[in-house]
């Protein structure tokens, strides 16, 4: 059964000028879903919209069965929705324990040293650099930072923007093998991704966007063994 789901969305920055175009997905928990596509697909934008982010003109955006479409991101990190940015993800300046100390500043005070103290459990990297300013992290350490801060608050589900982006391969590794570990514990997460091969690699299921819409939906083992990938992305493939 789906968890989180987007029903024929369509979203942009401008009114009239939308980006996406009657996108669709689904996600169950602990499934791990890979959205994928060329440049200018509409991938990010789509992600935002389900964060609250974007607006949505059109369709539907629901959690756990309750509608979302509406209501402002805040609201739906409340309701278990997380999302984790491409950029601008963790607060450089700040160190480590703080950047978590203010993700938790959303929680009830009586969880919030539980919460922190499960993500230096999760993450011991952190619990190794808590008193370090984030901005001294490595690529793949930030990113876990940024992971940690958005399921301090417990999420249902997971949105991620190019959290690849800018890492080793080693570190990649790293970042997707945390990601398949939270997924075991039942968070629903949709992942954004230029890195196609890794995205495939790691998750259930796959959608490819072009033009703001579904080119494909299935799964991502199977489309990872389809030959041409680029002309699937290109929408030049039946």
């Amino acid at each position: 059964m789906s968890l989180l789901q987007a029903e024929s969305v369509v979203a942009g920055y401008e009114p009239g000028l939308p980006i996406v175009r009657g996108a669709s997905l689904s996600v169950s928990a602990g499934e791990i879903v890979a959205v994928l596509g060329p440049n200018g697909a509409g991938k990010s934008t789509l992600v935002k919209a389900l964060a609250g982010l974007v607006p949505v003109t059109s369709g539907a955006v629901r959690l756990a069965g309750s509608d979302l479409t509406t209501i402002p991101a805040h609201k739906r990190l409340a309701a278990g929705l997380a999302f984790t940015p491409q950029t601008e993800n963790v607060f450089a300046a700040m160190s480590v324990a703080d950047n978590l100390r203010l993700a938790a500043d959303v929680l009830p005070a009586a969880l919030r040293r539980a919460r922190i103290e499960a993500m230096y459990a999760a993450f011991p990297d952190l619990a190794r650099q808590r008193g370090l300013l984030a901005g001294r992290l490595s690529g793949g350490q930030r990113q876990m930072l940024a992971i940690a801060r958005a399921l301090i608050v417990a999420p249902k589900a997971l949105l991620l923007d190019e959290p690849s982006a800018g890492l080793s391969p080693k570190f990649v590794e790293d970042v997707f093998a945390r990601l398949a570990e939270i997924a075991r514990g039942g968070v629903a997460i949709v992942l954004v991704e230029q890195n196609t091969r890794a995205a495939l690699a790691l998750a259930h299921r796959a959608y490819v966007l072009v033009q703001g819409r579904n080119r494909y939906e299935g799964d991502a083992k199977q489309l990872a063994a389809q030959g041409d990938l680029g002309a699937l992305f290109l929408g030049q493939a039946a």
